[in-house]
């Protein structure tokens, strides 16, 4: 039996999921159901990489250990996936001990090998993407590449992965095989990374613990993108005794993940397999990202939507089919209320859930459900036959390709026309004579037919609703199997049909809208004292440690490189201070100046797109996307302690 491995990235659970994570993982989902389909003995891969400063920093905001702070959110991913219907094989956690034990014996073999050695790390990092930057890879608001947020200057020892070495073989694997999808990407990959001057890769930290510790060398921990990628490899059994089957599934043939990301699987992965000298993976799919309103979807920026309502309320289905049929194939795609709902309306409702419901009903209405084995062909029918049974080999190509919204656009050709068909032929003005009643069963018949095709090539789309089309059509199992759905004329020709539920019923679009709004709006939590969750609880103590004062706004500038930075002069009463603060976009300059604050005063001093920043100003949340600072009256003694 033919072997098939395919892996998501790990997610990283620092908040819930979203409609966006739900592409990669519907997508391999898809692939893995109809490689599955087609014979093959599937390994599917997904998991969470738990890791990094950003999960530790948020861990003590809350008073918690970070296994603590993740451990719900990972509950949460699986308890999605169970939504959304996604049969993986394997879910990998990087806490998990076995992982742990490949990541370190992976690091200490590079090491052992001269391809990792000691050093000194100068630069930026982005804590939020857990990336190390260049000066020169930094955006041109001198902000992290990937997520435009402000990085900061790191400065500390480190190990260092000798990728500069392996530069020219890793451009060669990129230019000269076609594991890395679509082709826009290696050109991306090749001349903004390789061709600039591939640089040594940090590969771990001391700044923070929450980590794989380096065993021969425990003050570190390993960077966080050594420690991921080693998944792949590690959930297979690769250097721990938890699995064994390493050997039966490596290389991988299909990675897949979102752009942003590709760097790391198409150039450091490689890169380090190549020093452990295993196998290369096959290929790499980077897609593009699911959009709202124009931007990145991401919790960041607060356009976030929750998949858990839109499967509650339109089933899962529906929501596969969406986001699989509107990301187009390498690019960036769109997603709105109105889109899912139109899209739903358009091609569930009134394509394919009316040709089954349409069908059926007319199978009940005239023959009482059976059909009769008379039949009377015509040349019509040839066309609606002849792109029915080719459609498996037409759909195949781009499943192999990842291209599922291609593959699902073929499909609803072929729905159309049967549609189509309907309309040409007129069953209902057939269903008057009782001489046509054979022409009727044949166009009955082949109707069924390209449905039963259909729904076997729509079932690792949409898992839930084809084996309720099935049941609809009287076929069983062995009518919708993979080598069943390239010929015409597998159902019974006294086949009997039952009438179900309408599949997909038709939404009032414009009152379907208003209620989406009001149930996927960003929500401001506001509670009270009692309802406060009891980890965010601190002690008087704590609190004391945090140090407020007044001061009054003496100067204020816009940071050139950055658009939502405003550099403040601040007279702390103390000799004065700079803080840099993202209000720009609710503030200008002359707003400020002359203005009494309050500032955090023992707060670390950082960097931000290159200027110091020596505190933090208090602002609150007054409303959807809107900020205030907060504001003291003007005699306020500038240096004064809040209490």
């Amino acid at each position: 039996m033919q072997k098939y491995y395919l892996t998501t990235p790990i997610y990283y659970p620092s908040g819930n999921p979203h409609i966006g994570h739900c592409y990669t993982t519907v997508a391999c989902d898809t692939i893995a159901r109809f490689k599955r389909m087609q014979g093959y003995d599937v390994m599917f891969l997904t998991g969470t990489d738990e890791h990094g400063q950003k999960i530790e920093q948020k861990a003590r905001e809350n008073g918690i250990t970070p296994k603590e702070y993740v451990d719900p959110i990972v509950a949460n991913f699986k308890r999605l996936w169970e939504v959304m219907d996604v049969s993986y094989d394997r879910f990998i956690r990087t806490t998990d001990e076995y992982h742990v034990k490949s990541v370190q014996k992976i690091f200490k073999d590079l090491y052992d090998k001269g391809y990792i050695y000691k050093g000194k790390y100068t630069g930026k990092y982005c804590t939020p993407c857990e990336s190390f930057w260049t000066a020169s890879q930094l955006d041109e608001n001198g902000c992290c590449p990937d997520c435009h947020r402000p990085v900061i200057d790191a400065h500390e020892e480190a190990y260092f992965l000798k990728v500069s070495a392996f530069a020219d073989k890793v451009e060669k694997f990129l230019t000269e095989t076609d594991y890395l999808n679509p082709q826009s990407r290696v050109n991306e990959m090749v001349n903004n990374f390789i061709k600039p001057g591939l640089e040594d890769l940090c590969v771990s930290r001391t700044s923070f613990t929450w980590g794989v510790p380096v065993e021969f060398d425990p003050k570190h921990v390993v960077y966080v993108w050594v420690d991921a990628l080693s998944n792949y490899i590690s959930a297979l059994g690769y250097a721990n005794d938890e699995y064994n089957d390493f050997e039966k599934y490596w290389p991988a043939d299909l990675h897949m993940t979102a752009k942003e990301i590709v760097r790391f699987h198409s150039i450091i992965w490689p890169i380090i397999l190549m020093m452990l000298d295993l196998p290369l993976p096959k290929h790499l799919y980077g897609h593009g990202w699911i959009n709202f309103n124009g931007q990145k979807m991401a919790k960041s920026v607060g356009n976030v939507i929750d998949p858990f309502i839109l499967a509650e309320r339109y089933g899962s289905d529906s929501v596969r089919y969406q986001i699989l049929r509107d990301m187009p194939y390498g690019s960036d795609s769109n997603f709105s209320n109105e889109i899912m709902v139109n899209r739903i309306n358009s091609d569930l409702a009134n394509s394919w859930g009316n040709l089954v419901s349409r069908t059926v009903a007319m199978a009940d209405k005239y023959f009482g459900g059976t059909l009769p084995e008379e039949r009377e062909a015509e040349a019509l029918d040839n066309e609606l036959i002849d792109i029915a049974k080719a459609l498996r080999d037409t759909v195949a190509p781009h499943i192999e390709e990842a291209q599922l919204s291609k593959a699902l656009e073929e499909i609803f050709k072929v729905v159309s026309r049967a549609n189509k068909y309907i309309d040409e032929t007129e069953p209902w003005v057939l269903g008057k004579s009782e001489d046509k009643k054979a022409r009727l069963a044949s166009v009955l018949y082949n109707l069924l037919e390209t449905i039963r095709i259909c729904s076997g090539l729509l079932f690792p789309f949409m898992p839930k609703t084809c084996p309720k089309v099935w049941e609809q059509i009287g076929a069983d199992s062995s009518l919708t199997a993979y080598d069943t759905l390239s010929g015409f004329g597998k159902l019974p020709a006294n086949v009997t049909v039952h009438k179900g539920e309408m599949l997909f019923p038709r939404i009032d679009v414009d009152k379907e809208i208003d209620e989406l709004n009001v149930l996927l709006a960003p929500k401001k939590e506001i509670r009270e004292d009692e309802d406060l969750d009891k980890a965010n609880v601190i002690t008087i103590d704590q609190f004391a440690e945090v140090k407020l004062r007044s001061g009054e706004i003496t100067a204020c500038e816009k940071i050139k490189k950055a658009k939502k930075l405003l550099k403040l002069t601040v007279d702390d009463g103390r000799g004065g201070r700079q803080i840099v603060s993202g209000i720009a976009n609710w503030y200008s300059p002359e707003d400020l100046i002359g203005k009494k604050i309050v500032f955090v005063a023992n707060l670390a001093p950082a960097k931000l797109c290159g200027e110091l920043s020596e505190g933090m100003i208090l602002a609150c949340d007054a409303g959807e996307d809107d900020v205030r600072v907060l504001f003291l009256d003007k005699d306020v003694p500038n240096g004064s302690t809040i209490r």
